[in-house]
């Protein structure tokens, strides 16, 4: 693939999706808690009402950060490919051939409405998510409330809802989970977006380096007749299908 073909591609895809750059390694299930204390559990939830109301999460989906999308994209669209090209794991080798081309300049080429296209998107996204995350307050809410009663004794719990029900109180406790959002906070942490986006390639090397010990992961060709089998079944595929899933990666012909 040419530089400016990959150029497009990447600049396509940062602007419809946001794909994982690393996989998290896989953990195992964390043993249950202890049950909370019955009566400090109550205290909580007086404190979780207070600073996490119901409708947080729309006020922060479809109040706050639909406000701020044009500000994201301004900040996104002015970070030069090449950085984000080092990001995505190209050789630095490649990332110098690089021009220094925007997202919004090659945008601008391949769709001349990927703003208003883009902000309409992020906008439904937002808006939509806004409704699906408002079914999750309740567990949310619960989580939190267990949070606070380990974490707080009943004296703490019982000062925070004491200060929460001054007018101070309430003011600070109705903004304290949307604060994060506030347009000042948003446009302090773009401000760092292009300081970030130049230390991440260094920042991925070093902990690509604390994993070069570790056994290489293994590939298709390289799973016994067993292994094979048994990751179709997992898959729910046919082993062919496998075979041919490896066959098409790029290089693998190589």
């Amino acid at each position: 693939m040419t530089r400016w073909m990959f150029g497009a591609a990447l600049a396509a895809s940062l602007c419809t999706a946001s794909p994982a750059l690393a996989e998290a390694p896989a953990t195992a299930p964390a043993a249950a808690p202890a049950p909370v204390d019955p009566a400090r559990l109550a205290i909580a939830r007086t404190t979780v009402n207070s600073i996490f109301p119901v409708g947080t999460y729309a006020r922060i989906m479809d109040g706050t950060l639909t406000t701020m999308i044009p500000q994201i994209m301004g900040g996104v669209g002015k970070i030069p490919l090449r950085d984000l090209a080092g990001i995505a794991g190209l050789s630095q080798e490649k990332v110098a051939e690089m021009g220094p081309g925007t997202i919004k300049q090659i945008m601008e080429i391949l769709d001349p409405a990927y703003e208003r296209r883009t902000q309409a998107m992020m906008t439904g996204m937002f808006r939509e998510m806004g409704g699906m995350m408002a079914s999750f307050e309740p567990t949310m809410r619960d989580g939190l409330a267990n949070a606070y009663a380990r974490r707080f004794t009943a004296q703490q719990l019982a000062d925070m809802n004491a200060f929460f029900a001054t007018p101070s109180g309430k003011a600070y406790a109705a903004d304290a989970m949307t604060i994060f959002m506030d347009p000042e906070v948003m446009s302090a942490m773009q401000a760092f977006m292009p300081k970030m986006m130049k230390q991440m390639p260094d920042l991925i090397k070093k902990v690509s380096d604390s994993t070069a010990d570790l056994p290489k992961r293994k590939h298709m060709n390289d799973l016994t007749p067993s292994e094979r089998k048994r990751l179709a079944e997992l898959l729910g595929v046919k082993e062919s299908e496998l075979e041919a899933s490896e066959a098409a990666k790029p290089g693998a012909s190589s």
